[in-house]
Protein backbone atom coordinates (compact mmCIF):
# COMPACT_ATOMS: atom_id res chain seq x y z
CA UNK A 1 0.00 0.00 0.00
CA UNK A 2 1.12 3.77 -0.60
CA UNK A 3 0.99 5.58 2.21
CA UNK A 4 1.49 8.77 -0.58
CA UNK A 5 -0.25 9.82 -3.30
CA UNK A 6 2.16 8.90 -5.84
CA UNK A 7 1.57 11.39 -8.54
CA UNK A 8 2.85 14.25 -5.71
CA UNK A 9 6.15 12.05 -4.65
CA UNK A 10 9.37 11.85 -6.30
CA UNK A 11 9.66 8.19 -4.51
CA UNK A 12 7.09 5.79 -3.99
CA UNK A 13 6.78 4.86 0.29
CA UNK A 14 4.89 2.42 1.36
CA UNK A 15 3.24 1.47 4.67
CA UNK A 16 5.80 -1.77 4.38
CA UNK A 17 8.81 0.71 3.94
CA UNK A 18 7.94 2.70 7.08
CA UNK A 19 7.11 0.09 9.14
CA UNK A 20 10.77 -1.19 8.23
CA UNK A 21 12.00 1.90 8.88
CA UNK A 22 10.44 2.44 12.16
CA UNK A 23 12.06 -1.09 13.30
CA UNK A 24 15.63 -0.31 12.53
CA UNK A 25 15.75 2.86 14.40
CA UNK A 26 14.29 1.71 16.90
CA UNK A 27 16.25 -1.48 17.23
CA UNK A 28 19.34 0.50 16.78
CA UNK A 29 18.79 4.02 18.67
CA UNK A 30 15.59 3.32 20.63
CA UNK A 31 13.89 6.03 18.65
CA UNK A 32 10.10 5.29 18.57
CA UNK A 33 8.10 6.63 15.48
CA UNK A 34 4.66 6.93 15.56
CA UNK A 35 2.81 6.93 12.30
CA UNK A 36 2.42 10.72 12.47
CA UNK A 37 5.76 10.76 11.44
CA UNK A 38 5.93 9.24 8.17
CA UNK A 39 5.79 12.33 5.96
CA UNK A 40 9.15 13.44 7.97
CA UNK A 41 10.32 10.09 7.28
CA UNK A 42 9.90 10.50 4.05
CA UNK A 43 11.54 14.05 3.47
CA UNK A 44 14.12 13.34 5.46
CA UNK A 45 15.40 10.39 3.58
CA UNK A 46 14.07 11.08 0.19
CA UNK A 47 17.38 13.06 0.30
CA UNK A 48 19.24 9.71 0.99
CA UNK A 49 17.94 8.28 -1.72
CA UNK A 50 19.63 11.02 -4.34
CA UNK A 51 22.46 11.17 -2.74
CA UNK A 52 22.52 7.98 -3.54
CA UNK A 53 21.19 7.62 -6.63
CA UNK A 54 18.38 5.29 -5.84
CA UNK A 55 15.08 4.44 -7.19
CA UNK A 56 13.16 3.35 -4.61
CA UNK A 57 12.81 2.84 -0.93
CA UNK A 58 13.46 -0.78 -0.85
CA UNK A 59 16.47 0.03 -2.59
CA UNK A 60 17.77 2.13 0.20
CA UNK A 61 16.33 -0.64 3.12
CA UNK A 62 18.32 -3.25 1.26
CA UNK A 63 21.79 -0.77 1.29
CA UNK A 64 20.50 -0.74 5.07
CA UNK A 65 20.40 -4.20 5.79
CA UNK A 66 24.23 -5.02 3.82
CA UNK A 67 25.30 -3.09 6.94
CA UNK A 68 26.92 -0.36 5.00
CA UNK A 69 28.53 1.77 8.50
CA UNK A 70 28.86 5.17 6.57
CA UNK A 71 25.23 5.24 5.24
CA UNK A 72 24.04 4.12 8.48
CA UNK A 73 25.73 7.25 10.17
CA UNK A 74 23.81 8.86 7.83
CA UNK A 75 20.45 6.88 8.31
CA UNK A 76 20.34 7.95 11.97
CA UNK A 77 21.86 11.78 11.91
CA UNK A 78 18.47 12.23 9.74
CA UNK A 79 16.01 10.86 11.55
CA UNK A 80 17.23 12.69 14.47
CA UNK A 81 15.78 15.81 15.71
CA UNK A 82 18.10 18.36 17.09
CA UNK A 83 16.34 21.47 18.67
CA UNK A 84 17.98 23.76 20.79
CA UNK A 85 19.23 26.89 21.93
CA UNK A 86 21.23 28.57 24.28
CA UNK A 87 20.08 28.47 27.75
CA UNK A 88 17.05 26.71 26.89
CA UNK A 89 14.23 26.07 29.73
CA UNK A 90 16.50 28.85 31.69
CA UNK A 91 15.48 27.96 35.06
CA UNK A 92 17.46 25.27 35.25
CA UNK A 93 20.32 27.68 35.19
CA UNK A 94 20.13 29.05 38.41
CA UNK A 95 19.76 25.23 40.10
CA UNK A 96 22.61 24.23 38.59
CA UNK A 97 24.91 27.19 39.84
CA UNK A 98 23.37 26.58 43.43
CA UNK A 99 23.99 23.23 43.09
CA UNK A 100 27.80 24.03 42.50
CA UNK A 101 27.89 26.37 44.91
CA UNK A 102 27.68 23.44 47.36
CA UNK A 103 29.99 21.43 46.03
CA UNK A 104 32.45 24.29 46.09
CA UNK A 105 35.80 22.26 47.83
CA UNK A 106 35.09 19.44 45.67
CA UNK A 107 38.52 18.47 43.67
CA UNK A 108 36.50 17.18 40.62
CA UNK A 109 32.99 17.87 39.81
CA UNK A 110 31.38 16.12 36.88
CA UNK A 111 28.43 16.88 34.37
CA UNK A 112 26.76 15.15 31.60
CA UNK A 113 25.25 16.44 29.04
CA UNK A 114 23.58 13.28 26.75
CA UNK A 115 21.79 14.83 24.45
CA UNK A 116 24.37 17.86 23.06
CA UNK A 117 23.20 18.40 19.73
CA UNK A 118 24.64 22.00 18.11
CA UNK A 119 26.51 22.71 21.72
CA UNK A 120 24.38 25.36 22.72
CA UNK A 121 23.27 23.08 25.63
CA UNK A 122 26.78 22.03 27.11
CA UNK A 123 28.25 25.76 26.49
CA UNK A 124 25.51 27.27 28.59
CA UNK A 125 26.55 24.57 31.46
CA UNK A 126 29.57 25.66 31.41
CA UNK A 127 29.03 29.60 30.72
CA UNK A 128 27.28 28.92 34.20
CA UNK A 129 30.20 26.74 35.68
CA UNK A 130 32.27 30.24 34.77
CA UNK A 131 29.81 32.61 36.27
CA UNK A 132 29.35 30.66 39.46
CA UNK A 133 33.37 29.95 39.98
CA UNK A 134 34.05 33.20 38.28
CA UNK A 135 36.69 31.38 36.86
CA UNK A 136 37.96 28.99 33.59
CA UNK A 137 39.83 26.64 34.96
CA UNK A 138 36.71 25.56 37.86
CA UNK A 139 37.17 21.72 38.82
CA UNK A 140 34.69 20.82 36.19
CA UNK A 141 34.75 18.47 33.87
CA UNK A 142 31.77 18.27 31.34
CA UNK A 143 31.21 15.15 29.01
CA UNK A 144 28.68 16.11 25.97
CA UNK A 145 27.62 13.64 23.63
CA UNK A 146 24.84 12.48 21.21
CA UNK A 147 24.00 9.98 18.79
CA UNK A 148 24.17 12.48 15.60
CA UNK A 149 27.95 12.91 14.90
CA UNK A 150 26.86 15.95 12.02
CA UNK A 151 25.60 18.04 15.48
CA UNK A 152 28.63 16.71 17.42
CA UNK A 153 30.89 18.24 14.43
CA UNK A 154 29.48 21.65 14.72
CA UNK A 155 29.69 21.91 18.60
CA UNK A 156 33.19 20.99 18.32
CA UNK A 157 33.43 23.49 16.19
CA UNK A 158 31.78 26.21 18.44
CA UNK A 159 30.90 28.50 15.60
CA UNK A 160 26.80 30.24 15.44
CA UNK A 161 25.75 32.84 13.58
CA UNK A 162 24.50 36.01 15.25
CA UNK A 163 20.43 34.57 14.96
CA UNK A 164 21.73 32.18 17.01
CA UNK A 165 23.41 34.07 20.03
CA UNK A 166 21.57 37.07 19.75
CA UNK A 167 19.07 36.55 22.69
CA UNK A 168 22.49 36.48 25.07
CA UNK A 169 23.44 39.51 27.21
CA UNK A 170 26.18 41.94 25.80
CA UNK A 171 28.02 40.39 29.11
CA UNK A 172 27.65 36.45 28.25
CA UNK A 173 28.76 37.31 24.53
CA UNK A 174 31.51 39.58 25.08
CA UNK A 175 32.86 37.30 27.33
CA UNK A 176 32.13 33.90 26.14
CA UNK A 177 32.28 34.60 22.28
CA UNK A 178 34.45 36.12 19.86
CA UNK A 179 33.08 37.89 16.68
CA UNK A 180 34.63 36.48 13.21
CA UNK A 181 36.25 39.01 11.63
CA UNK A 182 35.05 39.28 8.15
CA UNK A 183 32.65 36.43 8.49
CA UNK A 184 29.33 37.64 5.91
CA UNK A 185 26.76 35.93 8.20
CA UNK A 186 28.32 37.82 10.85
CA UNK A 187 29.24 34.42 13.03
CA UNK A 188 30.78 34.46 16.43
CA UNK A 189 32.83 31.82 17.98
CA UNK A 190 32.84 30.11 21.07
CA UNK A 191 36.39 31.09 22.94
CA UNK A 192 39.08 28.41 23.33
CA UNK A 193 38.57 28.64 27.23
CA UNK A 194 35.31 28.03 27.15
CA UNK A 195 35.41 24.96 24.68
CA UNK A 196 38.03 23.42 26.61
CA UNK A 197 35.86 22.78 29.51
CA UNK A 198 33.41 20.34 27.16
CA UNK A 199 34.28 16.76 25.90
CA UNK A 200 32.55 15.89 22.77
CA UNK A 201 32.09 12.29 22.13
CA UNK A 202 29.49 9.91 20.51
CA UNK A 203 27.71 8.06 21.86
CA UNK A 204 24.36 5.47 21.40
CA UNK A 205 22.07 5.12 25.03
CA UNK A 206 21.27 1.87 23.61
CA UNK A 207 24.82 1.00 23.87
CA UNK A 208 25.88 -1.60 26.47
CA UNK A 209 28.91 0.19 26.97
CA UNK A 210 28.85 4.30 27.77
CA UNK A 211 32.03 4.68 28.62
CA UNK A 212 30.93 7.14 30.94
CA UNK A 213 32.52 6.99 34.65
CA UNK A 214 30.72 8.72 37.91
CA UNK A 215 30.02 9.76 40.08
CA UNK A 216 28.05 12.31 38.26
CA UNK A 217 26.93 15.67 40.02
CA UNK A 218 24.66 16.61 37.02
CA UNK A 219 23.45 14.73 34.60
CA UNK A 220 21.43 16.47 31.58
CA UNK A 221 18.99 14.55 30.23
CA UNK A 222 16.65 16.76 28.44
CA UNK A 223 14.38 16.31 25.86
CA UNK A 224 15.78 12.89 24.80
CA UNK A 225 13.47 10.75 25.88
CA UNK A 226 10.34 11.65 24.34
CA UNK A 227 11.64 9.90 21.59
CA UNK A 228 11.66 6.22 23.56
CA UNK A 229 8.99 4.46 25.05
CA UNK A 230 8.67 3.75 28.20
CA UNK A 231 10.39 0.40 28.43
CA UNK A 232 13.24 2.13 27.02
CA UNK A 233 13.07 5.34 29.18
CA UNK A 234 12.98 2.65 32.37
CA UNK A 235 15.92 0.85 30.74
CA UNK A 236 17.77 4.19 30.65
CA UNK A 237 16.69 5.72 33.87
CA UNK A 238 18.17 2.42 35.89
CA UNK A 239 21.54 2.95 34.14
CA UNK A 240 21.68 5.96 35.56
CA UNK A 241 21.78 5.55 38.73
CA UNK A 242 24.67 4.05 39.33
CA UNK A 243 26.60 7.09 37.37
CA UNK A 244 25.65 9.50 40.05
CA UNK A 245 27.00 10.83 42.93
CA UNK A 246 24.45 10.41 46.21
CA UNK A 247 23.81 14.34 45.83
CA UNK A 248 23.76 14.48 42.26
CA UNK A 249 20.42 16.03 40.33
CA UNK A 250 19.19 14.73 36.84
CA UNK A 251 17.83 17.69 34.86
CA UNK A 252 14.79 16.65 32.50
CA UNK A 253 12.75 18.45 29.46
CA UNK A 254 10.03 20.80 30.34
CA UNK A 255 7.43 17.98 28.37
CA UNK A 256 9.25 14.88 30.02
CA UNK A 257 8.27 12.91 33.46
CA UNK A 258 10.10 10.36 35.16
CA UNK A 259 7.52 10.06 37.96
CA UNK A 260 6.76 6.37 36.73
CA UNK A 261 9.89 5.84 37.93
CA UNK A 262 9.74 6.92 41.80
CA UNK A 263 11.29 4.32 43.13
CA UNK A 264 14.60 5.56 41.09
CA UNK A 265 14.47 9.72 41.06
CA UNK A 266 12.34 11.91 42.65
CA UNK A 267 10.95 15.36 42.37
CA UNK A 268 13.01 18.17 43.80
CA UNK A 269 12.00 20.86 41.69
CA UNK A 270 10.24 21.63 38.25
CA UNK A 271 11.66 18.85 36.21
CA UNK A 272 14.50 18.49 38.59
CA UNK A 273 15.40 15.17 40.34
CA UNK A 274 17.72 13.59 42.92
CA UNK A 275 17.89 9.76 44.02
CA UNK A 276 15.56 8.34 46.04
CA UNK A 277 18.25 6.47 47.47
CA UNK A 278 20.85 8.83 48.89
CA UNK A 279 23.38 6.32 49.88
CA UNK A 280 25.94 5.69 46.91
CA UNK A 281 25.35 2.65 44.78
Amino acid sequence: MDIHDSGSREFTFTLADFEQIRKLIYDHAGISLSTAKQDMVYSRLAKRLRDKNLKTFGEYLVLLKKGDKLEWEQFVNSLTTNLTSFFREPHHFPILSAHLKKLQGKSSIKIWCCAASTGEEPYSIAMTIVETFNSFNAPVSIFATDLDTSVLAMAAKGVYTFDRVERLSRERLNRFFVKNAGSADGSFSVRPELRRLVNFQRLNLLEPNWGIRGPLDALFCRNIMIYFDKSTQRKILERFVPLMDSSGLLFAGHSESFLYASDLFRLQGKTVYEMVNNKRR
